[in-house]
């Protein structure tokens, strides 16, 4: 075979391409080499080999000096609601992308459809911007009534009910919208794509479509995206890509808050997070959650500590609540809510072996309260005084906070953001926060820094050591036994 031959051959070889990530192979396998997700290599046509060495399209504009580009066209223009605002960082830029992600029943719908209607009023009050709410998941009366139900009814906020890509496009057209909400992109399929609507193909060439409008036209676009069964975005992972911004909506449907946090965003932080009050009367927001997690301001009870975590750079006031009670059975129960089970399973060792704490017949219960989550190492060491409190029975001293990281030895590791999360302490009325040693860390007005080494220092620190009222336990003061 000649030269000329042997180049036609390899021109014309067909080339099969991965949905999720892209890679490509010369012929077909069942499973991505890249990525290992099976079924999701397709035919993409004859390779193109070579480079391309004549233009195709003439450029709309030239290249410019960096210096030389007007960028007030695209400042973030405010939304309305201002936790929304947080987690962008600042607004909607002109032809951004936003998808917005979360379970079925977490609130994303009744969350665009209040931006919608803050959007199309304006920040001023003026109804001088229109709003094109697409939705292919309701019908048009069911939106309208939830609307009427949480006050968003606005003039210029335009309603479609549409599952065609190409009506979509045809009353984007039409109205000239200054933002654009799908409802959702898993539902809306295109007539030149075969495949049901939410499948890889369809959800890539609509995202596109919807993708090249915000660009073309300068308006932004908000995206709902459904998640799987493991939390991801539901579609091929080159949504996430092409998309600005990602931003995914968390909350327990046992509890009203429900937290909005940036997983990309091309315009501002990802070390946001917006939270938010979801009720019949519709969603709002909350520049102040804190006292959602509280439950015991008053008067101390035994079994309960108070910690601070941090949502991104938010710090948030929790309360640990901790049972401790004799167990019929051979293997005591562990029973977490909020917590990770594994970290409390290593507390209990740590206090068992160098505080001194017998639990082996004991059940342990704790929790957290308003269906708070808690994964970040710095409320160890109000976990083991909330069970050390339940243990022996004596409540911490009234306004005790306690903040650090429980290491395997008993030490008391020190915690990032400690400044703010003890300045937010002070902030809610607390006197006492039991810290990690070595902090250099001044105390706020009115509050007294208690630092402690390890885990057995703390507990006298923190006033629970002596033995219970009912003598059910005892901690030692110094490190502990070590055998």
């Amino acid at each position: 075979m000649s030269t000329s031959t042997a180049a036609r051959a390899s021109r014309a070889r067909p080339a099969y391409r991965c949905t999720e990530c892209g890679w490509t192979t010369a012929k077909w396998v069942g499973r991505c080499g890249e990525c290992q997700a099976w079924g999701t290599v397709t035919d993409e046509g004859p390779a193109q080999t070579g480079p391309r060495t004549v233009a195709v399209n003439p450029s709309r504009e030239p290249a410019r000096p960096i210096g030389d580009i007007d960028v007030a066209a695209a400042q973030a223009a405010p939304t309305g609601v201002d936790e929304l605002d947080r987690v962008l960082g600042g607004g909607l830029v002109p032809g951004a992308v936003v998808l917005l992600a979360g379970e079925p029943g977490v609130g994303k719908s009744t969350l665009l459809l209040e931006v919608a209607s803050a959007y199309a009023r304006g920040v001023d009050g003026r109804d001088d911007r229109t709003v094109l709410y697409v939705t292919g998941e309701e019908s048009a009366g069911q939106v309208r009534l939830r609307a009427e139900r949480v006050g968003a009814l606005a003039p210029t906020l335009m309603l479609a009910a549409e599952t065609d890509l190409g009506t979509v496009l045809g009353h984007i057209d039409v109205t000239e919208p200054d933002l654009l909400v799908v409802d959702s992109v898993q539902t809306i399929a295109s007539g030149e794509v075969d495949g049901a609507p939410g499948g890889v193909s369809q959800v890539r060439e609509v995202a596109a479509a919807l993708i090249a409008v915000a660009k073309s036209r300068q308006v932004p676009v908000l995206l709902v995206g459904h998640v799987t069964k493991d939390g991801t975005v539901a579609g091929p992972r080159t949504l996430e890509h092409l998309v600005d911004v990602v931003c995914q909506f968390e909350g327990d449907r046992h509890s009203r808050l429900r937290m909005v946090r940036a997983v990309k965003n091309r315009y501002g932080p990802t070390d946001e997070v917006g939270c938010f009050d979801l009720s019949e009367a519709g969603i709002v927001g909350l520049s102040d959650p804190s006292g959602l997690f509280l439950s015991h301001l008053g008067a101390g009870v035994p079994g309960t500590c108070v910690t601070v975590t941090l949502e991104g750079r938010r710090p948030l006031a929790l309360e640990i609540q901790s049972l401790v009670a004799p167990s019929p059975l051979a293997n005591p129960r562990r029973t977490t809510s909020g917590l990770e089970s594994s970290r409390l399973a290593m507390i209990l060792a740590v206090l068992h072996r160098h505080g001194g704490l017998r639990l082996a017949d004991q059940d342990v219960y704790v929790s957290t309260i308003g269906g708070a989550r808690v994964t970040e190492p710095a409320a160890d060491l109000a976990t083991a005084l909330a069970i050390v409190s339940a243990r022996t029975g004596e409540p911490l001293p009234t306004g005790t906070v306690a903040l650090g990281e429980v290491g395997l030895a008993g030490d008391i590791r020190p915690v990032t953001g400690l400044e703010r999360r003890v300045g937010e302490a002070a902030r809610l009325g607390f006197l006492r926060a039991v810290v990690p040693a070595g902090a250099a860390l001044t105390a706020p007005p009115g509050m007294q820094l208690l630092e402690a080494r390890h885990l057995a220092e703390a507990v006298q620190l923190a006033g629970v050591a002596e033995e219970g009222r009912h003598g059910r336990g005892q901690v030692h003061g110094e490190r502990g036994p070590t055998s």
